[in-house]
């Protein structure tokens, strides 16, 4: 029998609170995205239609944003760690970020003034292949920790990028704080880590929007078409891309935001159970799933009162979730365009293929209010991060039960 899907409604008290939305303002986003597009391999990755599981799901429309092309990286994650790094260099430069496009940041002039820049941090993969990509761009160092059990093809995707890495005996909370005492200790070091904790806010704020970049293509491309998404499911660990794109089209749609979904690995679901204890709470022990993109937890303190004041809902979706979703988007109906969408990826397509198949689902159907004229935006976050993991549950059938 599977493990069920667990989820609360967000009946947290509200505040006006303004700080927290202004980090996500559009012009703090496009200031990213024109960063972003500096690059000669910038291309805006694919926002597709999926009619058919729309119709099948009982929706109007379904769009899912593949960033399984970004930057030939095959994830979103390099959109923060990249702007982070560059901000970070900006600021000793003293510097604003929009007078450093990509060919200024990697001229021998920029690389003089620095001097050598070691960037750490923690990653179950993507953040990390991202962040070894960005330093090795900008000509400077990046040493990588990652948690106990991470896949051996990601440790190698990092290593190519050139930066020093290891896989530890830690899981990832542990090892972010692990990155964090080696960072200290170098005098030429950095920690980029995509959380926050008290002292350690303005990189993970650069992060969070350099995640917006995807979410201003997701709303550039919805204006194109003439459509207003009336729900939104998206991933989190920590919370800090739940946190960019709640935070980003809660504004861009004030007048009438979208239902936020807020959706996590069920071995680590610190937001769901913050959510319930209207409370901060950490998951403890190995965190084990194979959402390994999702395996945190601690949540990021500044992208909490964002997900606070305005998402939905929060759930906590088994492992079996994301291995439907991975199926779904593999083998799609006749006349869907296919995704390769890896474990972190797929599981809010996986979860809303289970809300709309199964009656056991519909009461968070309604309290979400998906209807015959809802339009559905989802993200996934990564392609076939590791293939012998992906090929066992699209060929083999693994985790299709518990």
């Amino acid at each position: 029998m599977k493990e069920s899907i667990k989820w609360v409604r967000n009946t947290m008290s509200k505040t006006d609170s303004v700080p927290p939305m202004a980090l996500m303002t559009e012009e703090a986003v496009k200031k990213a995205w024109n960063f972003h597009r500096s690059f000669p391999c910038y291309q805006v990755t694919p926002l597709i239609n999926l009619p058919h599981l729309a119709q099948r799901l009982g929706i109007r429309a379904l769009y899912l944003k593949d960033e399984s092309y970004r930057f030939n990286l095959h994830a979103f994650k390099v959109l923060g760690g990249s702007y982070a790094m560059a901000q970070f260099i900006a600021q000793k430069l003293g510097q604003d970020i929009s007078a450093l496009p990509y060919e200024v940041l990697i001229s021998d002039a920029i690389k003089k003034k620095l001097g050598d820049i070691t960037f750490y941090t923690a990653t179950d993969g993507n953040h990390g292949r991202g962040v070894a990509w960005a330093a090795n761009t900008l000509r400077q160092k990046s040493v990588v920790y990652m948690p106990a059990g991470s896949a051996r093809a990601r440790l190698q995707n990092i290593l190519k990028e050139g930066a020093a890495a290891q896989v530890t005996d830690l899981n990832y909370d542990e090892a972010v704080c692990f990155a964090h005492e080696q960072a200290s200790k170098d005098p030429q070091g950095i920690i980029v880590q995509d959380t926050a904790w008290e002292g350690y806010e303005e990189i993970p704020g650069w992060i969070m929007q350099g995640y917006g970049t995807m979410s201003y293509e997701v709303h550039q491309e919805l204006t194109r078409y003439g459509v207003s998404p009336t729900h939104i499911f998206v991933q989190a660990g920590v919370g800090s891309l739940a946190g960019s794109v709640q935070g980003y089209f809660a504004q861009a749609y004030a007048a009438q935001p979208p239902v936020v979904t807020v959706v996590e690995a069920a071995a680590a679901d610190c937001l769901y159970r913050s959510a319930r204890e209207n409370n901060l709470v950490q998951v403890a022990g190995k965190l084990q799933t194979i959402m390994a993109g999702l395996a945190c937890g601690k949540a990021n303190t500044i992208s909490w009162p964002i997900l606070k004041q305005h998402s939905a809902c929060f759930v906590s979706a088994p492992d079996w979730v994301a291995a439907k979703g991975m199926r779904v988007l593999g083998a799609p109906l006749r006349g869907d365009r296919p995704v390769i969408s890896g474990e972190s990826g797929a599981v809010t397509t996986g979860l809303l293929a289970a809300i709309g198949e199964h009656d056991a689902y519909r009461d968070l159907r309604e309290i979400l209010g998906l209807q015959r004229d809802s339009v559905v935006v989802v993200f996934s976050t990564e392609g076939d991060t590791d293939p012998e993991r992906y090929r066992s549950i699209l060929w083999d059938g693994a985790w299709s039960s518990v």
